[in-house]
């Protein structure tokens, strides 16, 4: 078997492993928080902040154009200027809990997303996320690392390879946004 029907196959066997009842929760909360007008954060490192942004705009935009009911959402990743001067003055690891402080009620909704499910930054989000009562989602891979046991509900990549994981975090955050963009398709021509 060459490399890329083995990829193929181990992502393909990554997938069959998926809670798609973690899945479906995750979409009724944040159909929850669309109709209730609370706010969605997202955060994540490296790939994973691409992912959580991406995933931003397909809430924002995708989900929400046209529609009257529309996402609130903000990726923690994206703001470089509060990213770095969190890192440089204070450290990297409450670069997502502060910009938290700053914006999070209870009962909105914290998704976080690691490979590893070990970010530090990521691990203070939801710890100060769970303290305020909101809703906690981990995107995680392998066992889930300590993200895994934090968050209220957790969607595993269930692989060590990070590629894997992050193309089934990609394909998650796919599945719940167009399932938004599609069901608001189908009520509209109905």
């Amino acid at each position: 078997m060459n490399y890329f029907e083995d990829y193929r196959q181990s992502l393909e066997g990554v997938l069959h492993k998926l809670d798609l009842q973690a899945v479906q929760t995750a979409a009724e909360w944040l159909r929850s928080a669309r109709d209730e007008g609370r706010q969605v954060f997202v955060c994540g490192n490296g790939g994973s902040a691409f992912t959580a942004s991406h995933f931003a705009t397909d809430l924002v935009k995708g989900a929400s154009y046209g529609r009257e009911e529309r996402f609130r959402v903000l990726p923690l990743t994206d703001s470089m200027g509060t990213i770095t001067a969190y890192a440089n003055d204070v450290g990297y690891e409450v670069v997502f809990e502060e910009q938290l402080k700053n914006f999070a009620r209870a009962g909105d909704v914290v998704i976080a997303i690691s490979g590893s499910g070990n970010s530090p930054n990521v691990l203070k989000a939801v710890e100060y996320a769970n303290r305020i009562a909101c809703r906690t989602i981990g995107l995680t891979g392998r066992d889930g690392g300590r993200l895994g046991s934090l968050v209220q509900l957790n969607i595993l990549a269930a692989n060590p390879h990070m590629g894997r994981i992050e193309d089934v975090h990609m394909f998650v955050c796919h599945m719940l946004a167009y399932s938004f963009m599609e069901d608001g398709c189908k009520s509209a021509s109905h």
